[in-house]
């Protein structure tokens, strides 16, 4: 029968060859927001990339467009296409011009809510978009489940703006965020527990 040794024995008499430790560097999986603070709180560092992301607000102008913009300044300006659905107002293009974005790269499709669902799934499966903006005004879960695996196969970056009336009820997008009272909560992340404090909006413009 064969001795038995103790691997100690056989690290000191060189028979066994002891390998080195290797770290593994973290993988960001995220698309950076622009804003440090808040990406220090999100799991993969930032938007999920390939995902729907929910912003739900009392109302707009509650500076969700200094949430998204450095965002969509980046891809815009790497010559990537980003679209708006349907938005509640007309964009005013000085101020996205301000925002760092390139205008040429910024695509506005006007529709029906009803229309607005089926654009926002159509450019977000297309695989011809970097980010995919809407305002879809449907509570329907499946609906948002649309949008969620459109984003996955067209490998885009999906942001939903919803009422925060529909905070409470469940959702498909990985990552939820709520503006309120000047502050940015974090409703959901994937991947991670969401943070408990809130993050005071300004310092994330």
């Amino acid at each position: 029968m064969a001795a038995v040794r103790a691997l100690e024995d056989l690290l000191a008499s060189r028979q066994v060859w002891r390998g080195q430790p290797r770290a593994v560097p973290q993988e960001v999986t995220g698309q950076p927001t622009g804003h440090p603070e808040l990406d220090a709180r999100l799991p993969g560092g930032g938007w999920p990339s390939a995902s729907l992301s929910e912003v739900l607000l009392a109302a707009p102008g509650q500076g969700e467009l200094a949430l998204v913009w450095p965002t969509l300044a980046r891809l815009s300006q790497q010559q990537q296409t980003v679209v708006l659905i349907a938005p509640p107002y007309l964009p005013h293009a000085p101020a996205w011009s301000r925002a760092g974005l390139a205008l040429g790269q910024v695509q506005v499709v006007h529709a029906s809510p009803r229309e607005a669902l089926w654009a926002a799934e159509q450019c977000l499966r297309s695989a011809a978009c970097a980010a995919v903006l809407c305002w879809p005004q449907t509570t329907d879960d499946r609906a948002l489940r649309r949008l969620q695996v459109a984003a996955e196969s067209g490998q885009c970056l999906g942001i939903a703006f919803r009422d925060a009336r529909w905070s409470r009820n469940p959702s498909p997008a990985p990552l939820r965020l709520q503006l309120d009272d000047g502050q940015v909560r974090v409703l959901k992340c994937r991947g991670g527990q969401a943070p408990a404090q809130p993050l005071p909006l300004a310092r994330v413009q």
